[in-house]
């Protein structure tokens, strides 16, 4: 559905790529009269194509979704220069998903895929309605990429922030947040609760690379758009890992720091935690003028260091700057990676000076993990479905344990 198809050369060839002759193009005034004929009984999907000059009138448009969503047709936003408020307002109306033109490689055939994995809105069966024709040729990865089943607190409401933050460049920082991420998402089979992660590292971000993820164009939008975004519109950014994680993930090009501000990340966690238990926010290692609304926000700030002199310079500026703004240090928590053994006792002394030096108490140490951990990456996957029995993975279970456990009697002390 286009004012003209033939401005969207690239979406023709993909259209007819995943479907061969059985699609068609209409106009806005056609799709609605369509909707009405007994062979829309039939129709899959609309692609409905819009560009900046359509944004000055979206109500055609938006009449299109609405009466798609009421007959469950599912709808995808192919997107050449639209606003970002353009976009928000026809995701709001209804619309599934959003992929911005010029389309770039199976960006298509993995909105379709999205589409068809994603529970109906209505009683009307599509899981009928979309033919195997769309099915992807690796279903482990539609696994990875389905939207979580579970995607509402479980837990009194009593939603709870942790952010990580690395101090200093190869610390773990990431790979804490990743795989505490995954450890409180599985805590309990019964009731795990839902997690979000949340990748605001906008310039180095591997949390997508550390899960195997795709990036999406559209999370560039919404960063963007954050404070006038809903609910709806802030899952459609979301990714699955599982059935069991939600993933915000970085935006697949770099973008400056600045390009978001304080109102936009509180926007965002807002969002989070009201549809998440937990949210756990991968920080950059940079200090930005947002990092004050993260640490005002979260329960928990990890600090991830190791025993060497640029972490404890970096810690002790980082000290320096909260206690001079008045912050609360109080939340910071800081986490020793590669940390030494139990028999090591040089080590252990030098771990008690530096924390003396600094006026800390290092509350968390990590093992090292060993190459396992640099396999999971690569791998795209968290170390306890790799390397269960690795030594760091079961530390990072303690913590997540000892996280889900405080959350429990916080939420029983609530009631």
């Amino acid at each position: 559905m286009s004012r003209n198809v033939h401005h969207f050369d690239l979406l023709i060839e993909d259209m007819e790529a995943e479907l061969g002759e059985a699609w068609g193009d209409l106009t806005f005034d056609e799709a609605r009269a369509f909707l009405d004929q007994p062979e829309a009984a039939e129709l899959r999907f609309f692609a409905v194509a819009v560009t900046s000059e359509d944004a000055a009138d979206l109500g055609q448009v938006g009449e299109v979704i609405r009466a798609c969503k009421a007959r469950a047709v599912r709808t995808v936003i192919v997107a050449h220069d639209l606003s970002p408020a353009a976009l928000h307002e026809l995701l709001r109306l209804g619309a599934d998903d959003f992929v911005p033109y010029p389309l770039a490689e199976g960006a298509l055939h993995d909105a379709i895929g999205r589409m068809r994995d994603a529970k109906p809105t209505t009683a009307a069966p599509f899981a009928a309605a979309l033919a195997p024709a769309t099915e992807p040729s690796d279903p482990a990865e539609a696994a990875k990429t389905a939207a979580p089943a579970k995607i509402a607190p479980r837990m009194g409401g009593q939603s709870a922030i942790f952010a990580v933050q690395g101090l200093a460049g190869g610390t773990g920082a990431s790979t804490l947040a990743v795989n505490l991420a995954w450890e409180l998402a599985s805590i309990d089979k019964q009731k795990a609760p839902s997690v979000c992660l949340m990748d605001l590292d906008l310039q180095a971000g591997t949390v997508s690379t550390f899960l195997d993820l795709p990036r999406r164009d559209m999370v560039i939008e919404l960063l963007q758009d954050a404070q006038s975004m809903d609910a709806d519109a802030f899952k459609q950014a979301l990714l699955g890992y599982e059935g069991k994680l939600s993933v915000f993930p970085a935006p697949p090009v770099l973008l400056p720091l600045d390009v978001i501000g304080p109102e936009e990340v509180e926007a965002l966690l807002n969002l989070a935690t009201q549809c998440f238990d937990i949210v756990i926010v991968d920080m950059p290692h940079t200090l930005v003028m947002w990092t004050e609304t993260v640490l005002n926000r979260a329960d928990v700030y990890f600090a991830t260091m190791e025993m060497d002199m640029r972490s404890a310079q970096n810690a002790m500026r980082f000290l320096r700057a909260l206690r001079e703004e008045g912050l609360p240090a109080e939340k910071l928590n800081f986490v020793l990676n590669r940390a030494p053994g139990l028999t090591d006792l040089n080590g252990k002394s030098r771990v008690k000076k530096l924390a003396e030096s600094l006026g800390v108490k290092i509350s968390t140490q990590l093992p090292d993990g060993g190459k396992a951990v640099a396999q999971a990456g690569d791998h795209g996957e968290p170390l306890a479905v790799t390397a269960k029995k690795n030594a760091l993975r079961r530390e990072i279970a303690k913590l997540a344990d000892g996280l889900h456990k405080a959350m429990l009697s916080d939420a029983a002390a609530a009631k």
